[in-house]
């Protein structure tokens, strides 16, 4: 009986014990995993560049293109401010002299001499530029024309402001403009940068004449039986002469082009005459022709095209490549077909 009494009092004395603690298992911290976020790749930096001669500028100019009709005659050089002009066209007139069409933006001359009246072919070259025209006067339905095109004009005949006489030269040839004062005109639609009219290789030397053309270093350009222009590269520009006469602006500065552009055009007789009894030609824009590009003493023969009034010339290589100047300034010869030629060396 003792035996027994042991034996419960020990199966009780095990059931009153303290249960054993559950295994707990250890924690594991698992490290984060941080997914690095993907760099955007770099955009690539645009260079500001003035839109008329492809060469870098820390800011453009908020205002329009300026184009202003300049006389050509014996009467009328030496010139002022032509030195000065992005792009200058030189086209054939009555009586088989030139004249100018020379346009302003990066540069703002004090005066431009000497100013003279419009031509029909006048919008064709300068409507892509989207610009002001400053001119004397015109028969109105050359000034009619130049409205139509969306171009603004301002007038010495209309009294527009920006114009005075020169005493010192004779009348016609003696009309001064004012480039300040022009701009000084612009209506509200025009107070932006023209777009470009050319392109431009994007260093010295990435002109497609400079990196594929020939020789170049002399341009004798016939305009017509009356004028000559003669261009020659003097390792720095090339350098115009009126014929044998060296071309200078009052200055004495020597009319000069990075950039020659010569293009073989139709010019045709208009049904107008001038007050000499000459027919008005007209030069024919719209359309496709031959021509050449000369930069940095080399020349490239091109093809030109010119879809409508207001579309730019657009500038190619037989292949279709995309022709590039120079950046600098430009200087358009419109040489007539037939009556007008040209020869390189």
């Amino acid at each position: 009986m003792a035996a027994v009494s042991l034996a419960l009092a020990l199966v009780a004395a095990g059931c009153t014990s303290e249960p054993e603690e559950p295994q707990v298992a250890p924690t594991v911290t698992v490290p984060a995993v941080v997914v690095a976020a993907k760099a955007a790749p770099p955009q690539p930096v645009v260079p500001v560049v003035w839109p008329l001669t492809g060469q870098p500028t820390a800011e453009v100019a908020a205002r329009p293109a300026l184009a202003i009709k300049i006389e050509n005659s014996s009467q009328s050089r030496p010139q002022t401010g032509l030195e000065h002009a992005d792009i200058v066209w030189e086209e054939v007139v009555e009586g088989g002299i030139t004249r100018f069409v020379a346009v302003y933006h990066s540069q703002v001359p004090a005066a431009v001499e000497p100013v003279r009246s419009v031509r029909p072919m006048d919008p064709a070259i300068v409507a892509p530029m989207r610009p002001i025209l400053a001119y004397s006067g015109a028969q109105q339905q050359y000034i009619d024309a130049v409205g139509a095109a969306g171009i603004q004009s301002v007038i010495m005949d209309l009294g527009h402001a920006g114009f005075r006489r020169d005493r010192s030269r004779r009348a016609p040839h003696n009309v001064i403009g004012d480039p300040a004062a022009f701009w000084a005109q612009a209506d509200g639609a025009r107070a932006v940068p023209p777009p470009a009219q050319f392109a431009y290789g994007r260093a010295a030397g990435k002109s497609t004449a400079a990196t594929v053309g020939g020789p170049g270093g002399r341009l004798d350009v016939t305009m017509s039986r009356a004028h000559r222009s003669l261009w020659e590269w003097d390792g720095t520009a090339y350098v115009r002469s009126e014929g044998s006469r060296a071309s200078v602006s009052t200055s004495g500065a020597r009319h000069a082009a990075t950039n020659l552009v010569l293009l073989s055009v139709e010019v045709v007789n208009t049904p107008f005459r001038d007050p000499s009894g000459a027919p008005v030609p007209e030069t024919q824009l719209i359309g496709s022709g031959e021509g050449v590009v000369a930069a940095l003493g080399k020349s490239v023969p091109v093809l030109w095209s010119k879809a409508a009034l207001d579309a730019p010339i657009v500038l190619t290589l037989a292949d279709g490549t995309p022709v590039k100047l120079e950046q600098g300034n430009t200087w358009v010869e419109l040489v007539p077909r037939g009556s007008g030629s040209w020869a390189i060396s």
